[in-house]
C-alpha cells in the first residue's frame, strides 16, 4: 500500500485537468484584428486578472511546488503584481480561435542572448499551448498538441508568430505560424501607464494547424473538447526562467486544463436603478 502523502501527490496530479473547466464562447461575429478588444472581450472566456500571488494558489502551480512556475527576481525588481499581471481572452468560431491579452509590463524585454528562430520564451511573449482533440495520454507536443506564441513587438515578423506543434510520428516540430492562418496587432503602451504595457489580439485559422498536428481533428462544433495551458514569459533582461504557467503544468498535455467549445455569451449587464 502506497504511503498516505505518496497516494495524496499522485491524486492531486491525477486530478489537475478535471478542476479547471474553462468554457470558451463562440463569437457570432467576427472581431477585426487591430489591437482593441473592445467588441469581443466582454462575450470572450476571461476569469479575471492574473499575477504571480494568485497563480501560486492554483492547483497547476503546486504540481511541482512552483520551480516551473514563477517570476525571475533580478535583484531590483518593484513588488510581484507591478512586476507583470495580466488579463487573457479567448473565444472561436467555425474557422479560427481568437487570442487576447491585456497586460501590464514593467519592462518589455525583446533581447535575446542568443538570437535564433524559435526561441521566443527568451523574450516578453504569450503562447497559448493547445490541444485538439484533447485525449488522455502524456504527451509533449506531439500528435495533436499545438502551441501558439506571440512575442511582445508590435513588428510583424515570421519570427514573432511561432507555432510548435506535433504531428503523426513526430514531436516539438518548430516554424513559423503559417501567413495565411494568423493575424495579430501588438499596441504598445495602449493607456499611457508604461512603455512596456501591451494588448495583444490575435486570430489563428485552425484548419491549417490542428488539421495539419492531428488528422483526427474536425471542425470545431459547441460541445467539442481541448486542453489549453497560458504561458507567458517576462526575462525583464535575464535568461530563461521568468515566467506565469497558467491552467497546466509545462509542455506534459496531460496536465492542461480542460477546455469546452460553448456556445454565444452575452455580456454581463448592470442592473437599471
Amino acid at each position: 500500500m502506497l504511503p498516505f502523502a505518496m497516494c495524496a501527490i499522485l491524486l492531486a496530479a491525477s486530478a489537475a485537468p478535471a478542476d479547471m473547466n474553462i468554457n470558451v464562447p463562440l463569437l457570432e461575429t467576427a472581431p477585426t484584428i487591430d489591437g482593441d478588444l473592445a467588441e469581443w472581450k466582454d462575450r470572450a472566456h476571461s476569469d479575471g486578472v492574473w499575477d504571480m500571488r494568485r497563480i501560486s494558489e492554483a492547483s497547476f502551480y503546486r504540481l511541482d511546488r512552483g520551480a516551473r512556475n514563477r517570476l525571475t527576481d533580478h535583484g531590483d525588481e518593484p513588488h510581484l503584481e507591478d512586476d507583470l499581471r495580466a488579463r487573457y481572452y479567448v473565444a472561436w468560431d467555425a474557422q479560427n480561435f481568437y487570442f487576447g491579452a491585456e497586460v501590464w509590463d514593467n519592462v518589455n524585454d525583446l533581447d535575446d542572448p542568443n538570437p535564433a528562430d524559435k526561441r521566443w520564451y527568451f523574450k516578453d511573449a504569450i503562447c497559448w499551448f493547445m490541444e485538439g482533440p484533447r485525449d488522455r495520454a502524456n504527451e509533449r507536443f506531439g500528435q495533436g498538441d499545438n502551441a501558439f506564441c506571440f512575442v511582445a513587438d508590435p513588428q510583424r515578423t515570421r519570427q514573432n508568430a511561432w507555432w510548435r506543434h506535433g504531428a503523426p510520428g513526430q514531436s516539438y516540430m518548430e516554424e513559423p505560424i503559417p501567413q495565411e492562418a494568423c493575424d495579430y496587432v501588438v499596441q504598445m503602451d495602449p493607456w499611457g501607464r508604461s512603455a512596456a504595457d501591451f494588448i495583444l489580439e490575435a486570430r489563428v485559422e485552425m484548419a491549417p494547424t490542428f488539421g495539419q498536428s492531428d488528422p483526427r481533428w474536425q471542425p470545431p462544433q459547441v460541445g467539442d473538447e481541448y486542453g489549453m495551458e497560458i504561458v507567458h514569459t517576462d526575462p525583464d533582461g535575464g535568461a530563461y526562467g521568468g515566467h506565469f504557467m497558467i491552467y497546466g503544468n509545462g509542455d506534459d498535455d496531460n496536465t492542461w486544463g480542460r477546455m469546452i467549445l460553448v456556445g454565444p455569451r452575452e455580456p454581463i449587464g448592470r442592473l437599471a436603478e
